[in-house]
C-alpha cells in the first residue's frame, strides 16, 4: 500500500504552510499529493503551483467536480500538468451533488451515472488523439447542435500532443450503482468515509463493475485510494482530543454536506449502520443546532473512520486499511514533520 498526501480544499484564506508539507512528502517517499475543491479554491491550480518543486510524488485531483469544466476542458487541464509534471498527474473526478451542481455551477444534475460515462470517454478520446472528438450522448454532444447553437462547431482533435494518451483516471463513487460503473470504466476509486469496517459492502458492487464486458481493470490492476486522517499520539487522554477535534467534521458531511432530499454522505453512513444516527444529525445539522448534531456523534464511529492511536496502534491499524484492499492511503497530516515522522513509522 502507498502513502498519499490529502491537502483537501482551502478554507476562508489560503494554507500558509501546504508548500512545505509538499516538499517533506516528496522527500520523504510518499506516492502521491492530492487536491481537492468544493467551491472555493479549485483542484488544478495548487498541484501545478506546489508541484513544481517536487520530483516524484503523482499529482493527483480527489475529486475535479466535473460540472466545473465541459470534458474537453477537463481533458486539456490533464494534459497540460502531466506535461509539466513528466506524467505523474492522476485524474479524480466525482459528480458533486445537486445544490453544489445546480447552485454553483449552473448545470442540471440529473442522470449522473451517464453523463460520467460520456465524461471520462471524451477525455480518454482527447487523450488518445486518434481523430476528432466526438460525442453523441445527451449530456455532453459534441459538436453541439442544440438550442442557441450558429451551427458551425467542428469536431476537432487536440493541437498539443498528450505526453500519456491514458492517463489514470480515477473516480468518487459512493452508491452501489455508481460504485459498479467506477469499477468498469475507471483505473482506480476514491470512495469516502471507506473504514476497515464498512469494506465489505463494496465488495460486490465493485465484483459486478469488473465482470461486465470491456471492463478496463480487474480487482488485482484496481486502485482503491481512501482518506483518513492519521495521527499517533502519546496516550488514551491525547487520542481523546484528537477524536473530539475531528467529531464536526463528520457532523457536516453527515448532515449539513447536501439539501435533506439528497445528501450522498448521509446515505453512506446510513448504508454503514447508522440510520438513526444519520436522520437525528441532519435533522439538526440543517436546523442550525451543529453543536447538539456533533455532540451526538460516537467516539467509535470517529475512530473507525480514522487512524488516531500510539505508534504501535497506528501501525496495526494501517494493516488493517491495507488487508481490505486498499492501494493508496491518502493521509491528512498538518506539518512537515509529521509528514516525515509518519514516513518513517509506516516505511
Amino acid at each position: 500500500m502507498k502513502l498519499g498526501l490529502q491537502l483537501g480544499y482551502w478554507g476562508a484564506q489560503p494554507p500558509t504552510h501546504h508548500a512545505e508539507i509538499v516538499r517533506a512528502a516528496d522527500e520523504s517517499g510518499f506516492d502521491s499529493i492530492f487536491t481537492a475543491e468544493a467551491w472555493g479554491s479549485d483542484a488544478f491550480t495548487p498541484l501545478a503551483w506546489w508541484g513544481r518543486e517536487t520530483s516524484t510524488v503523482r499529482l493527483g485531483t480527489s475529486i475535479v467536480q466535473m460540472s466545473g469544466r465541459s470534458p474537453a476542458s477537463i481533458a486539456m487541464h490533464a494534459l497540460t500538468l502531466d506535461h509539466l509534471s513528466g506524467g505523474r498527474v492522476v485524474l479524480g473526478m466525482g459528480v458533486s451533488g445537486p445544490q453544489v451542481v445546480e447552485g454553483w455551477y449552473g448545470e442540471p444534475f440529473a442522470k449522473p451515472l451517464a453523463r460520467t460515462r460520456e465524461v471520462v470517454d471524451i477525455i480518454r478520446q482527447v487523450l488518445r488523439r486518434e481523430g476528432p472528438v466526438t460525442n453523441a450522448g445527451p449530456h455532453h454532444p459534441l459538436p453541439y447542435t442544440g438550442e442557441g447553437s450558429v451551427g458551425l462547431g467542428k469536431p476537432l482533435k487536440s493541437i498539443t500532443h498528450p505526453l500519456r494518451a491514458d492517463i489514470p483516471i480515477w473516480l468518487g463513487a459512493e452508491g452501489p450503482k455508481n460504485v459498479a460503473q467506477t469499477a468498469e470504466i475507471a483505473d482506480g476509486w476514491i470512495p469516502i468515509f471507506y473504514t476497515p469496517r464498512s469494506a465489505g459492502m463494496y465488495q460486490d458492487w465493485l465484483d459486478e463493475g469488473f465482470a461486465r464486458e470491456g471492463a478496463r481493470r480487474t480487482r488485482e490492476t484496481f486502485e482503491i485510494a481512501a482518506t483518513c486522517h492519521l495521527q499517533v499520539v502519546a496516550d488514551a487522554e491525547e487520542k481523546q482530543r484528537v477524536v473530539d477535534a475531528m467529531k464536526p467534521v463528520v457532523a457536516l458531511y453527515m448532515g449539513g454536506m447536501g439539501a435533506k432530499e439528497a445528501n450522498f454522505h448521509n446515505q453512506v453512513f446510513v448504508r454503514m449502520g447508522y440510520e438513526s444516527l444519520a436522520a437525528e444529525v441532519q435533522g439538526l445539522y440543517l436546523a442550525g443546532k451543529k453543536d447538539q448534531a456533533t455532540a451526538l456523534v460516537p467516539d467509535e464511529l470517529v475512530d473507525d473512520m480514522h487512524i488516531i492511536g500510539t505508534a504501535g496502534e497506528v501501525k496495526e491499524r494501517v494493516a488493517q486499511w491495507e488487508e481490505t484492499g486498499v492501494t493508496t492511503l491518502m493521509l491528512s497530516l498538518g506539518t512537515p514533520e509529521e509528514v516525515r515522522s509518519i514516513a518513517d513509522l509506516l516505511a
